[in-house]
């Protein structure tokens, strides 16, 4: 995805096997991030700097979602054992990942970590793609969130 281009249409399970549509994302800014696993050290401190500035998310108006292949159980024993406050969705298949355009490191063993800033009207108006620097996605995040 370019910044400018329209979030893809989707429809993933969350970590309580709810749906979740792209469409439900319109009409407020939202912030999609991919991670290689669950409760992997990089991964937990990426999901939990999402957690520790959910305050500053929700003063901005912003939606955080996390997706990744793990399943919805692996997905709830995560955010249930790190009290994260926003939905999981599972991206068992690597079709949203696909559709996002998030490249895997490594000769492809590890999923890539990217993380995705879309306007209310559901335009990219950010990307931000660092596999090591996993609390820099949230600074990038917000920032772009300040400049809409």
């Amino acid at each position: 995805m370019k910044v400018g281009e329209l979030l893809p249409e989707f429809v993933l399970i969350d970590q309580d096997l709810n749906d979740l549509s792209s469409t439900e994302l319109l009409g407020f800014p939202c912030v999609i991030y991919f991670y290689p696993k669950d409760d992997t050290p990089g991964c937990t401190r990426q999901a939990c700097s999402f957690r520790d500035q959910f305050e500053a998310f929700n003063d901005l108006g912003a939606t955080v979602v996390g997706v990744s292949s793990d399943t919805p159980e692996q997905h709830r024993k995560f955010q249930s054992k790190y009290r994260l406050p926003y939905r999981l969705l599972s991206d068992l298949r690597g079709e949203l990942r696909q559709k996002f355009n998030v490249e895997s490191h490594l000769l492809g063993l590890i999923p890539g970590r990217e993380t995705f800033v879309f306007d209310a009207k559901g335009k990219l108006v950010h990307r931000f793609n660092s596999q090591l620097k996993t609390e820099q996605h949230i600074l990038e995040a917000i920032d772009a969130l300040k400049n809409l």
